[in-house]
């Protein structure tokens, strides 16, 4: 179970059968090694997964520097051996190729049961882009995306990466929004594994930008997106 530093927990999702169920969100204060939070997804999806009217969860929260290759990402994408890597690198169970994460980039894993929304992936995919297009437009920010390329672009330059996983319509992983991160760990691999895929972070149109005036926008833009209302 996931520490309770910082948590909301009385949050909502009513089905469409007018059913009701909890949702916890969590954002710890500290840097989340990746493993860790790999870790706390798994332990609350298996939850989901053993019992229909389990509680759903979403962490927002920073990493420790780390490198992710997803379950059928090309070791090509890394400019450096995968046994001598600068930072951590784990091969993990998302779609998706190489990314970094670092501090400064905020990252919203979601263990949700899509019984609840719509057993869709690509729908529920482009819900995680416009949450991060609606955090863009509350910044005065217009992003966009590009079909066929999961991501969100901001004049050009990839602000935000979405991979994600499922089993049973349980999901796993989420997104990851640059906002005043060092970019120099992604000079390394070619990002998402699209070359000539310039990456960006959104302190560079709005100097001085930090992750505390960010946060909150990505908080309530996923309970917009995702129906979830307080109870108190």
């Amino acid at each position: 179970m996931p520490p309770s530093t910082g948590d909301i927990k009385n949050l909502v999702k009513t089905s469409r059968s007018g059913n009701t169920f909890a949702t916890f969100i969590f954002e710890p204060k500290d840097l989340v090694p990746f493993e860790t939070a790999w870790e706390w997804q798994r332990t609350w999806q298996q939850g989901l997964l053993g019992t229909v009217e389990a509680p759903q969860a979403i962490w927002i929260l920073q990493h420790t520097e780390c490198y992710t290759l997803g379950r059928n990402g090309d070791s090509s994408n890394l400019f450096f051996q995968p046994e001598q890597s600068p930072s951590p690198l784990h091969r993990i169970d998302r779609g998706g190729e190489v990314t970094c994460h670092l501090p400064g980039q905020l990252i919203a894993y979601l263990v949700l049961d899509l019984h609840r929304y719509k057993t869709d992936l690509d729908w529920y995919l482009r819900e995680l882009e416009s949450t991060i297009l609606d955090v863009l437009l509350q910044l005065g920010l217009k992003g966009n995306i590009t079909k066929g390329i999961t991501g969100v672009w901001l004049s050009g330059k990839k602000v935000a990466s979405i991979g994600i996983s499922g089993k049973r319509w349980i999901t796993q992983h989420g997104l990851a929004l640059n906002v005043n991160c060092d970019l120099q760990g992604f000079s390394k691999i070619i990002p998402c594994g699209l070359r000539n895929c310039s990456v960006g972070r959104l302190d560079s149109f709005l100097p001085g930008l930090t992750i505390a005036e960010v946060q909150p926008l990505l908080r309530d833009s996923l309970s917009r997106r995702f129906d979830l209302d307080r109870i108190n």
